[in-house]
């Protein structure tokens, strides 16, 4: 169970920043300007999977600075020499944000939500990139949420305080919705940490049992020609949750924030980002997830995976490589 020593030393006043939505960590505010970061020009992906489809919808990038802090358990040179080993920039990183639809039958599942207008200019961009696919907001019948930090739920509602997706029941693991409504839970939080709470209850705000479905993480949550599944793996969060979509022989893992940048923490899955609740938890499980979709030949999806955010985990060395689609 998190308890509030685990809140403070899971990251203070940044991670509640990140948490709550904000993305802008307290050790950014007076560094120096490292550029915007590119946006993807064609935002959505497709790839049919047996009688699903699968479409990676990307909502935009943020950068930050690469602090000491950001990996908790490992010095900054040599975070810095693993990126710099794939030629990739070593005082910043670009966090990306892609959730994915899945077209089974009848049924528009979304996974995740994004921002919608209540991040920074270079996000808020899954709704276009949803329209620019052949859907409209209308048309997704169910919204299930991995769990609940800012970039993942606040494309639920927009800054008025509307439904995104008006005809969508809105899914949640059970553990999740738990902890975050948890009013003692609240109140007892560091004063940092109070602002991701508040988050919380602004989007779930007036969401009844017509429209709010809980369910429990472990147990299959859509039935239908196509089965997806919900696979518990806490540590990011209290219930921080996966899932599998399966079409005859094809497997589709949502891998949600297994990890952050992939080029990092699934390269070395013992490293812990700041931004995990509990960090042991989250290095068990992401072993054993990445373990999992190469031993069962899954296609895998990431919410913060570089664009088109799926393709395949292979091992490499100590670690995993994310291979994406061609």
């Amino acid at each position: 169970m998190i308890n509030r020593r685990d809140l403070l030393v899971g990251g203070g006043a940044a991670t509640a920043a990140y948490l709550a939505g904000s993305f802008v960590p307290l050790v950014a505010q007076n560094a120096p300007n490292y550029g915007a970061p590119s946006v993807v020009q064609v935002g959505f992906r497709r790839q049919q999977m047996g009688d699903m489809e699968i479409i990676s919808l990307n909502d935009g990038v943020t950068r930050r600075p690469l602090a000491a802090e950001f990996v908790r358990n490992t010095p900054l040179d040599q975070v810095q020499a693993l990126l710099r080993s794939q030629n990739l920039p070593t005082d910043y990183i670009d966090v990306p944000y892609t959730a994915f639809l899945i077209v089974m039958g009848n049924r528009r599942v979304l996974i995740d939500t994004g921002f919608a207008d209540n991040g920074g200019p270079t996000t808020g961009r899954l709704v276009s990139n949803l329209n620019a696919a052949g859907y409209k907001v209308e048309d997704i019948d169910t919204v299930i949420l991995s769990h609940f930090h800012g970039d993942h739920i606040n494309g639920v509602r927009n800054k008025a305080g509307q439904l995104v997706f008006p005809n969508a029941k809105i899914m949640v693991p059970t553990v999740e919705y738990d902890f975050w409504m948890d009013d003692a839970r609240m109140a007892a939080a560091p004063e940092a940490m109070k602002g991701a709470f508040a988050n919380v209850r602004r989007v779930m705000a007036g969401l009844g049992s017509d429209r709010l479905v809980k369910f429990v993480p472990g147990t299959e949550i859509i039935r239908g020609v196509n089965n997806l599944k919900s696979v518990a793996a806490f540590g990011h969060t209290p219930g921080h949750t996966l899932f599998v979509a399966q079409s005859y022989r094809f497997k589709f893992a949502y891998l949600a924030d297994l990890t952050n940048i992939p080029q990092l923490f699934a390269r070395n899955p013992d490293m812990a980002v700041v931004f995990d609740m509990d960090a042991a938890a989250a290095r068990e499980v992401r072993r054993k997830v990445f373990e999992m979709t190469v031993q069962e030949n899954m296609t895998a999806g990431g919410f913060h995976f570089p664009f088109p955010a799926f393709g395949r985990m292979e091992k490499m060395g100590n670690g995993y490589e994310f291979k994406p689609v061609a």
